[in-house]
């Protein structure tokens, strides 16, 4: 059912993978049951989470994780992780004494899905509060939009 590239079988928790769903008069011989589910929020999951054959655990559409909390924005700037990224959230501080904006920065970690596979440096990226999934992620990737190439260290609100 799933791409085996672990030492552990993978599969998905919720499906019944044994044969006696076929003698039911279950799904069609070669074809696979594949859980997916709806996170809400107005996101919609990825044809590749219903057509595609990976397991993950951590996914926001296929696995284990609720999203709840908030809702946040950000360029990727890292895919150096197996299965996460660094997101660039940009805003401005005011400063009270000069009466102006400065730019600053946040480097945020997320998860992010076998489902969105051709994701590249400077893509926008949604992404949503989950429950800690390792010591530094907290946010689970929702969607992806295709941003234009740029550099990595630039201010990219304006």
């Amino acid at each position: 059912m799933a791409e085996q590239t672990e030492r552990s079988y993978q599969r998905q928790k919720t499906v019944f993978e044994n044969h006696k769903s076929a003698l039911i008069g279950g799904p069609k011989k070669g074809k696979t049951q594949r859980y997916v589910r709806n996170v809400g929020l107005g996101f919609k999951a990825p044809r590749e989470a219903y057509e595609g054959n990976y397991v993950d655990k951590k996914c926001p559409f296929t696995g284990n994780v609720s999203i709840r909390g908030r809702i946040l924005t950000g360029v990727v700037k890292s895919m150096k992780m197996k299965k996460t990224i660094v997101i660039r959230r940009d805003y401005l501080h005011y400063i009270k004494k000069y009466n102006r904006f400065e730019k600053r920065h946040k480097n945020l970690s997320a998860h992010i899905s076998p489902c969105f596979r051709d994701l590249e440096l400077g893509d926008v990226v949604i992404v949503g509060q989950c429950r800690p999934l390792s010591k530094t992620v907290r946010f689970n990737v929702l969607k992806v939009q295709k941003g234009k190439k740029s550099g990595n260290k630039q201010f990219q609100k304006f």
